[in-house]
């Protein structure tokens, strides 16, 4: 890569999100921040809206490694001073850095996206697909003042949902899942299946991001969903050819106020909890 203008003494923010050719997207950030920072950059700014290898944040095995932290050292040694991110799968990956991360949540623009997509949203229920979701659905849940439920899911191996039991009630209700990802979509299409037999009347999918790979989208296609929405922290134009099912929030909004208020050195919290209008 070269950078086509000087960036000397400037606030530069690069924009990248984790997705398609994971790797190359990857190798690409960390040469562009260190472009700019031997460049003579004040400051490089790392918007990753989806984070790479975020799902790989413990050792759930012996000799797995930790890609989570890997990708954060790799960051900072390219030169990165600052990371915004959105939804990451596990919070504590903010610690695996040493400089500041600024880690949005697409909550509000979910909360919103509820109440003017959704007309019988006050007799609805918040259901998480697993227990790791279960903080995000009862923030959800208590500001839309409904109830949640939760799915307890036991894997035999990794990306394979061995049964399902679901606590909580969702007769007659309009049930909609929240996740902070789908990959093969697995996972919510078992869910979806297990809440229509208990009885809901509706389902939907609300999920910060949709990487939908291998057979995700003829799953969803199949499924008892009204709609599947997704935020397009990835590109989803594709995938909205080829399921109808899909809709997107679009959460560039979001990051553009988080850039404008970090380089004004403003406090970034006010959008943790509201949509910039």
């Amino acid at each position: 890569v070269e950078i086509g203008e000087s960036v000397r003494g400037e606030d530069v923010y690069i924009v990248q999100s984790g997705w398609g050719e994971i790797n190359d997207n990857l190798m690409e950030l960390l040469i562009m921040i260190n472009a700019c920072k031997i460049a003579s950059a004040s400051r490089v700014t790392a918007v990753i809206p989806c984070f790479p290898y975020a799902r790989q944040d413990k050792k759930d095995k012996s000799r797995a490694p930790i890609s989570a932290k890997l990708v954060a050292n790799m960051l900072s040694v390219a030169g990165a001073d600052h990371i915004i991110t959105m939804d990451l799968h596990a919070s504590q990956i903010q610690g695996f850095f040493d400089i500041p991360v600024d880690n949005l949540y697409a909550e509000p623009a979910v909360l919103k996206w509820i109440k003017e997509n959704i007309p019988e949203w006050k007799n609805c229920t918040i259901v998480s697909p697993d227990a790791g979701g279960a903080k995000r659905v009862t923030s959800i849940a208590d500001r839309l003042n409904v109830d949640f439920a939760l799915i307890h899911k036991e894997r035999k191996k990794a990306n394979e949902v061995d049964r399902m039991v679901l606590v909580g009630d969702v007769k007659d209700r309009v049930a909609i899942l929240v996740d902070d990802m789908a990959d093969t979509c697995g996972t919510i299409c078992h869910a979806a299946d297990k809440l229509v037999s208990a009885g809901a009347t509706k389902v939907y999918a609300i999920l910060t991001h949709g990487i939908f790979s291998g057979p995700a989208i003829s799953r969803i296609n199949n499924a008892c969903f009204e709609a599947v929405v997704v935020t397009n922290t990835i590109p989803q134009e594709d995938k909205m050819k080829q399921c109808p099912k899909i809709q997107v929030i679009d959460i560039s909004m979001i990051l553009a106020e988080a850039i404008r208020r970090t380089h004004n050195g403003e406090s970034v919290s006010y959008l943790f909890s509201h949509v910039p209008l």
